[in-house]
């Protein structure tokens, strides 16, 4: 059949595969467009085939027995046994692909609360890192379809933010290209920001669709456990019900943050005097187990539970989750202590609890490594052997705490975020003190200064990798 448009010379190889004289077929190499893309292969006539192999001749009779007959056999000319060839071997080898899955008001939800696990590239046309991305992540998805071809196993879905800025809005979108992961049409709370390759996206969506959760096969391997973690083991008398499947649907949202273990029947039943249970085993080996307590298939409940055992008030930053710390947008109150003082950092969790806990939404509460972050510290003017030193990073300048032990003065640490918030530690920085903080008759000096800058506004989002929306506004 011709093509509008197409030279008559040139035809296109239907899958009657038609026997047409004098045409050779090779790959139009065309790829992902129509119900035949990647098998379409292109005519070209040539000189008429050979008269001994026309297909309406029937095969002679040998000569050797005259008296038998045989029925006539069709030859396909050389040139269409070429283009039968050929479509069989484009077939075979042209790879799975598939498309990428639009998102838009319609239907965003639909899609994403019926996928395992969804990967959403939130993207604009204009952007150059979103241009580039694009072909990447195309591939990836022709990767993973090919491992995983339920369509509801593993989506990859995009959202053109330009043309859906609501959607972009209700996701906090401030960068392109951003890469969330959804399960269940419940977004996590880490996006993706590793290598931009087709590999490594497929090493990601492999990660996420392996099993969260580890099986424990004798109670002894408990004792081997790793206790610088946050362990939470659940045991059940089966694995098809509908406790251990509340308790797995968990594990695959907070895998990053705790280590998940399981028993079960025989394995687990000296663990289950009361039935079905879960435990929660803190970091260290002082701090005894906890036990949860609720129902365990109502979901929320559960999450709730684990998730305040696995993201801890005071969490501690690293170079690897620095970006996703700032991009938060709060000040972060950063304890610099020695790794193994874990003193100074039990001292910090407690009054943190004690004084800051209505302060939680406003402020980042994080522990940091006084070796791995020197920089910081001499930005302070402080070394790893003034640790353990307390400050604020405002993502505009640094503000040093007193002596820590005054952190242990009831209100101390409190009144120092307070006048971060307020606009106090700034003024006297470049001011001097406030004059209602100067006794009567006191002389006022001026002891204007300029803090030293953020050092951690160095973790944010990068401009050579994002498309940066807009600039914070920093105290």
């Amino acid at each position: 059949m011709l093509r509008g448009g197409q030279d008559p010379e040139v035809r296109v190889c239907e899958a009657s595969l038609e026997v047409v004289p004098g045409v050779r077929c090779w790959s139009s190499g065309s790829r992902g467009r129509g119900a035949a893309a990647g098998r379409a292969v292109r005519r070209r006539r040539l000189p008429e085939p050979s008269p001994f192999l026309n297909p309406a001749q029937p095969c002679p009779v040998p000569a050797a027995n005259p008296g038998v007959t045989m029925n006539p056999a069709v030859f396909l000319s050389l040139p269409d046994l070429r283009c039968s060839l050929l479509l069989l071997v484009t077939w075979v080898f042209t790879p799975v692909t598939t498309e990428i899955t639009s998102l838009d008001t319609e239907n965003i939800d639909d899609i994403l609360n019926n996928a395992d696990v969804a990967l959403v590239n939130f993207y604009a046309d204009w952007c150059r890192f979103s241009q580039m991305l694009h072909p990447i992540f195309e591939e990836a998805s022709n990767v993973i379809k090919e491992e995983y071809p339920n369509e509801n196993q593993v989506v990859f879905a995009r959202v053109d933010c330009d043309q859906h800025s609501d959607i972009a809005q209700r996701y906090r979108i401030s960068k392109y290209p951003t890469l969330k992961l959804f399960r269940n049409g419940m977004m996590m709370k880490r996006e993706y920001r590793g290598q931009r390759s087709v590999k490594a996206l497929a090493d990601y969506i492999r990660q996420q669709k392996s099993d969260p959760v580890q099986e424990l096969h004798d109670l002894a391997e408990i004792t081997t456990l790793d206790r610088s973690k946050r362990n939470i083991i659940g045991y059940f008398e089966q694995k098809d019900s509908e406790n251990y499947r509340v308790f797995e649907r968990v594990a695959n949202i907070l895998h990053d943050d705790c280590a998940f273990l399981s028993a079960f029947g025989a394995v687990s039943k000296p663990e289950r005097y009361s039935g079905d249970n879960i435990i929660y085993k803190p970091p260290g080996h002082s701090a005894p187990d906890m036990v949860y307590l609720g129902s365990m298939t109502n979901f929320d409940g559960t999450y709730n539970w684990i998730q305040d055992k696995c993201v801890p008030l005071v969490r501690e930053i690293t170079f690897e989750n620095g970006e996703e710390l700032t991009e938060e947008g709060l000040p972060f109150l950063i304890l610099f202590h020695m790794k193994e003082d874990t003193e100074s950092l039990e001292i910090f969790q407690n009054e943190v609890a004690r004084q800051l806990i209505s302060e939680k939404g406003t402020i980042n509460f994080l522990h940091a490594d006084c070796d791995k972050f020197r920089h910081p510290l001499l930005h302070i003017q402080k070394t790893p052997a003034d640790c353990p030193v307390i400050a604020i990073d405002s993502f505009r300048h640094m503000y040093v705490f007193g002596d820590f032990r005054d952190v242990l003065i009831p209100g101390k640490l409190k009144q120092f975020v307070f006048d971060l918030h307020s606009g106090k530690l700034h003024r006297e920085f470049h001011h001097g003190p406030d004059p209602t903080d100067i006794a009567p008759g006191q002389q006022v000096q001026d002891v204007a200064s300029s803090p030293p800058e953020s050092s951690f506004q160095k973790l944010a989002p990068s401009e050579y990798r994002y498309t940066l929306l807009r600039d914070r506004d920093e105290l």
